[in-house]
């Protein structure tokens, strides 16, 4: 089957396209205290920043004091060096813990933003089509909803709290060197930050391209690894060990190769970053020395235009770190957002309504359908099952019964015709409600890596323990769970690893019982279990049938000789329709496969 990737044409390629999907989580309409705590962060940081500019004000006060030069204002020379070099301390600490408090008040924002992201990207992944699901790859996409996830973490905390800080501190230390200073200490900085962030723009674009194939390779070695895991049981079968190692190696490799240019790549962008920070602090430092020696300035205003020009090249450095990173949380984000924005191929229509189930007649009204447009599965396939009525549905493999299931539950929408539930089309109704309908025990039963007691009771939310136990002796496991030494607390692994094939499909059997449906759907129910034991369940299934709409898709005649009509599908058409005794008296296809099985289970 072939396999398609969420590629980069798949993710929106304008940044501000994806910050502007990120402000409704930062901003919601609904829920102003948020706005508020925004608000208060905000006032905090500019406090923070007013006073991280102010503070080089007491540290040239202090110099000046112990150099002799007795300029500045009276309340600065009342404190004498030890007390403006107090103040200048005190003024620092204040200074981070404003910051700090701005990080304490937005850290519920922005954990609040990132859990309803996150709750509505798997709510998404969830209303996506089984369609959708078979040609996604789960270890790809897990790791393109981790990566966006955090990506949303860090640019709602870095890109208010640091880019924005950013500019703010930059604004008013241009504002102090050009007051007290000179107008070409001002066009020295600005020049060089122009050619700074020219400079980390450019290469660090370059860098999210060299990213962006690093994390390629990654999701791809990420892929094959969970694959190898998720079928541990068929690479021993094939002692496929060692393939299934260098299969990994090569997507490891091609991770390196990335790798190794993405390292490259920033070892050059620090050093040409250190270069121009660095001769800008060279040059603006040269003119304070010359200012000094003229005696045009103080040392004290030698140390402050030192301390501003560290004070810029801080938050510059941090500059090109925080843009990488956000250029990469805006890759990771768009590749989230472009999941998020694929749309449904099954969805509720506006005016769905709830489905009323008056008896459970389902009918399968000239259905055509196909998982590709170029071969038809179901070609004008016309059933009804009576209220309470037993049908079963057979044929040779790749005949169209399983998707009959998958239709009914609505899995995929039919391509034309209809299915109707007691005469309403289930495209017409929610489809929570036409779920809560229909009961469906599965050929391949997955369980969750819980406990045997978690899987049954997911048949029904709140069910109580003694529901659980009867729906568990209906299936015929009740015995079995007891004789484990943690009983319904037994944990049953990955899949349900743990359990054999006819343990886990009774499992499957007991959820749905307990879901108590008034449409059973039984696609090979009993196919894992042994004759005995098949027995046993049939009995279970028929008493549980009783009263309900039951559609029995079977591939083994003897499990449905008992149905009230049997349906002989084939090649995607109903060739043959009666009971079983009048199908066997036909001698048509249904008999001629009657007579096979006879014959291989004689044999």
């Amino acid at each position: 089957m072939r396999r398609s990737r969420l590629t980069t044409t798949e993710m929106p390629s304008d940044g501000w396209s994806t910050i502007r999907r990120v402000v409704p989580y930062l901003w919601p309409e609904d829920q102003p205290w948020v706005k508020r705590r925004v608000v208060l962060a905000l006032v905090v940081l500019l406090l923070a920043k007013l006073v991280a500019v102010g503070t080089p004000f007491f540290y040239k006060a202090a110099v000046d004091a112990l150099a002799g030069d007795a300029d500045g204002p009276a309340w600065m020379l009342a404190y004498g060096a030890v007390g403006l070099t107090v103040a200048y301390g005190g003024a620092r600490l204040l200074n981070v813990g404003f910051q700090q408090l701005r990080d304490v008040i937005f850290a519920r924002v922005a954990q609040r933003a990132l859990r309803a992201l996150a709750l509505r990207t798997f709510r998404h992944i969830h209303a996506m089509s089984m369609r959708y699901h078979i040609t996604r790859k789960t270890g790809g996409l897990s790791r393109i909803i981790e990566r966006g996830v955090k990506g949303v973490e860090f640019l709602l905390r870095f890109l208010l709290f640091s880019i924005g800080p950013l500019v703010i501190e930059l604004l008013l230390i241009g504002i102090v060197l050009w007051t007290l200073f000179d107008f070409w200490y001002l066009a020295v900085v600005m020049g060089v930050i122009a050619l700074y962030v020219a400079f980390t723009f450019k290469v660090t674009e370059w860098r999210v391209k060299l990213r962006k194939q690093m994390n390629d390779q990654d999701t791809d070695a990420n892929q094959k690894a969970i694959d190898s895991l998720l079928n541990y049981e068929t690479v021993k079968y094939f002692g496929a060990e060692d393939r299934e190692a260098r299969r990994y190696d090569a997507a490891m490799a091609g991770y390196e190769r990335a790798a190794l240019s993405t390292s490259y790549s920033l070892a050059f962008l620090n050093f040409g970053q250190s270069v121009l920070i660095t001769g800008g602090l060279v040059i603006v430092m040269v003119m304070a020395a010359i200012g000094v020696q003229s005696g045009a300035m103080t040392v004290g205003d030698f140390v402050m235009v030192n301390a501003y020009m560290i004070q810029i090249t801080m938050p510059l450095n941090f500059l090109g770190t925080v843009y990488r990173e956000i250029r990469q949380a805006l890759v990771d984000m768009g590749e989230m957002f472009g999941l998020l924005e694929q749309p449904p191929d099954v969805t509720d229509a506006p005016d769905a309504a709830e489905l009323d189930v008056t008896g459970g007649q389902v009918e399968l009204r000239d259905v055509h359908f196909g998982y590709d447009a170029d071969r038809a599965i179901l070609k004008g396939v016309s059933l009804t099952a009576a209220p309470g009525e037993t049908v079963a549905i057979v044929g040779p493999t790749g005949s169209g019964k399983s998707t009959i299931g998958r239709l009914l539950f609505r899995f995929y929408d039919v391509q034309s015709g209809a299915i109707c539930i007691d005469g309403q089309d289930v495209r017409s109704v929610r489809q929570d409600s036409l779920h809560d309908a229909i009961g469906v025990v599965p050929q391949d039963t997955v369980l969750f890596n819980d406990t045997i007691g978690y899987n049954i009771a997911y048949g029904r939310a709140g069910a109580t323990e003694a529901e659980v136990i009867a729906a568990a002796k209906a299936a015929q496991i009740h015995d079995f769970i007891a004789g484990l030494p943690l009983g319904y607390d037994t944990a049953v692994g990955e899949r349900g690893l743990k359990l054999s094939g006819g343990e886990k499909q009774r499992v499957g059997i007991a959820r749905t019982l307990l879901k108590n449906p008034p449409i059973l759907l039984l696609d090979e129910a009993t196919s894992a279990l042994d004759t005995g034991t098949e027995g046993e369940i049939q009995g279970a299934l028929a008493r549980a049938g009783q009263g309900r709409t039951v559609l029995i898709i079977a591939h083994r005649l003897s499990t449905v000789a008992e149905a009230d009509r049997i349906v002989v599908l084939e090649e995607g058409r109903i060739v043959e329709e009666g009971s079983h005794a009048a199908l066997l008296a036909r001698g048509g296809r249904y008999a001629g496969l009657w007579q096979r099985q006879q014959s291989e289970e004689a044999a």
